[in-house]
């Protein structure tokens, strides 16, 4: 058992393994699922990426680190292209449920919402999300998000999410400390991935905050205006 990331089957290292001599190509299956299908939200990509770059160092997976990266960035972005288009083709259809509690058409217009308000950094950021990066590719379809900008920033996430995770993996599993604490390393991987998603957050609750304290603030003076022009009125006398 892994204590961070759950079951052993779920184990980077286990679930790797698993594949025998087919390992790149069910890492591969893999990675396309969990960014293009809705099924492998619970697929732990950031960790399997980051074991990957362990499994190339260590000569486990005896492929060139270059041509992994490569593989695993095109099975990201396709995976991208097929969920889009999921989204597009059949969300509707899964969204006009008023009786459905997982596919439901508020969520297409937080998702809208939340393009618009963050626009290419939501797509990027998404990458680094578990789950979020799963759903995110079929609400942006739902939503018909422009195609061109989307599959562009996607292809920019992916390269920095698939590469990048792999090669961190490949040169920090040389260093000993993670090889002897590789549960650790992991938990904090997933840690570090939510980071973007927790800054945003924040700074956008500030600015909910700023935005109503101005508006209380301009409603204040318009109240001691009101006020002051009522005070300062005339008051015909009325003549007997």
């Amino acid at each position: 058992m892994t204590i961070a990331l759950g079951p052993d089957w779920l184990d980077p290292v286990n679930l790797l393994s698993g594949f025998g001599p087919y390992m790149l190509i069910g890492l591969c299956l893999i990675i396309f699922a969990e960014c293009g299908l809705l099924v492998g939200f619970f697929l732990p990509g950031d960790s399997l990426l980051f074991t990957a770059g362990l499994f190339v160092a260590a000569g486990t997976i005896d492929t060139p680190l270059w041509l992994v990266c490569v593989l695993l960035t095109v099975c990201a972005f396709v995976g991208n292209v097929v969920g889009y288009y999921i989204g597009q083709k059949a969300g509707p259809a899964l969204f006009s449920k008023p009786e459905s509690k997982i596919f439901k058409k508020e969520y297409v217009d937080k998702t809208q919402e939340f393009f618009d308000k963050y626009g290419a950094r939501a797509i990027v950021m998404a990458r680094f999300v578990p789950i979020v990066r799963t759903f995110i590719t079929a609400m942006a379809g739902v939503g018909k998000m422009d195609p061109k900008k989307y599959f562009t920033y996607s292809a920019i996430g992916g390269v920095a999410w698939a590469a990048g995770l792999t090669v961190l993996g490949y040169f920090l599993g040389q260093v000993s400390f993670i090889k002897e604490n590789l549960s650790v390393t992991l938990l904090a991987i997933v840690f570090l991935s939510i980071v973007p998603i927790i800054i945003e957050v924040i700074k956008a609750r500030k600015e909910k905050k700023s935005l109503l304290q101005e508006e209380a603030d301009d409603i204040t003076q318009v109240m001691q205006a009101t006020l002051q022009d009522d005070s300062t009125q005339i008051i015909p006398r009325v003549e007997r």
